[in-house]
């Protein structure tokens, strides 16, 4: 009966990502068929602070499991400089559905990062040419990690092209993947005519444009999660086939926010859901496909399905630290 402490090594070794990915798969399906319960995401705003806290509950059943679980987040941007802390710290508390006990409490952060790469791996399969062989990435923060760990799970990936404006992140990019991938520095347009593009920035003045990609390159929104990002220009995202992971977060603050509510963009221009396109009902890329959108704000049921995967391999290894947090005396 006791619930299982896994820090952030722990979650990053067993957060294994062919097996994330699978489990954000099925989840996308779940929410599609809705079989999941997914409030909406709550916001304490501390200004006092120059940060916020955000909770995302969540249960999902595919039919083969069931879990569920709350992601407890904040964004401090003054950590880094103030407190020596990430400006994003998550604790994720996973629980069973049957008898509510908490089955691990366990870093929010390393986990955040992997079903963020496994939910573009996932939206790559359904909606990147099937021969995908190079991976452009704008953006060369700690996100852009985790897209070519995950992408080049499901795609040969042997071309990568990383674009960022700072130079020493680059370098740092590059020297990590060299070994594996012929990797290089590039500029947007560059990384954009890839196969597969993955924008990991937090701009709020779009940076990619219609020339910037090829003719069926698929491009893996991720950098915008708050109302004024938008790292694609309107024309690139009107000419597209643009799939969403969910109607309201992305409408409120994913990549097509701001064309949306100014009216550029209406439901029309929106192919669909990411679930509708893992079930079937709606198609992912066909032969006339041409550049292809996944915008991804990140959903809780995500956090959950990753979370099981963690706690149910570390349980199998035996990893992590049990503790006694509930008195089953009383």
């Amino acid at each position: 009966m006791n619930t299982l402490l896994l820090d952030s090594d722990d979650v990053n070794e067993y957060a294994r990502m062919s097996a994330v990915i699978d489990a954000i798969e099925q989840a996308f399906g779940a929410f599609e068929r809705g079989t999941t319960q997914m409030p909406a995401k709550s916001y304490i705003d501390l200004p006092q602070y120059n940060g916020d806290f955000r909770s995302m509950p969540a249960y999902l059943d595919t039919g083969d499991w069931d879990a569920a679980g709350l992601k407890w987040v904040n964004v401090h941007p003054d950590n880094p400089a103030e407190h020596d802390l990430p400006t994003v710290l998550g604790t994720m508390i996973y629980s069973d559905p049957e008898t509510a006990l908490p089955l691990a409490i366990m870093d929010g952060t390393a986990l955040t990062m992997k079903r963020t790469g496994a939910a573009a791996a996932v939206a790559t399969d359904y909606l990147a040419v099937e021969d995908a062989s190079s991976l452009g990435l704008i953006g060369a923060g700690v996100q852009s990690y985790t897209q070519l760990e995950a992408i080049s799970e499901i795609r040969p990936i042997e071309e990568v092209v990383v674009s960022d404006p700072d130079e020493e992140r680059v370098q740092r990019f590059v020297e990590t993947y060299e070994d594996r991938f012929d990797i290089r520095s590039g500029s947007i347009s560059e990384a954009g005519h890839c196969d597969v593009c993955s924008t990991v920035t937090p701009v709020e003045d779009p940076i990619v444009g219609p020339s910037d990609v090829g003719e069926h390159t698929h491009i893996n929104a991720m950098g915008a999660d708050a109302e004024g990002k938008h790292e694609l220009h309107d024309e690139l995202l009107d000419a597209a086939r643009i799939v969403i992971d969910d109607h309201e977060q992305c409408t409120h603050s994913g990549e097509i926010n701001v064309p949306y509510h100014e009216g550029v963009l209406t439901d029309d221009d929106i192919h669909g859901e990411i679930g509708e396109v893992v079930v079937g009902s709606k198609a992912g890329r066909t032969e006339e496909t041409g550049v292809t959108v996944f915008d991804s704000t990140g959903l809780a049921i995500q956090d959950v399905a990753a979370a099981r995967v963690v706690y149910e391999t570390a349980r199998e290894d035996g990893a992590g630290t049990d503790f006694g947090l509930i008195d089953t005396d009383q």
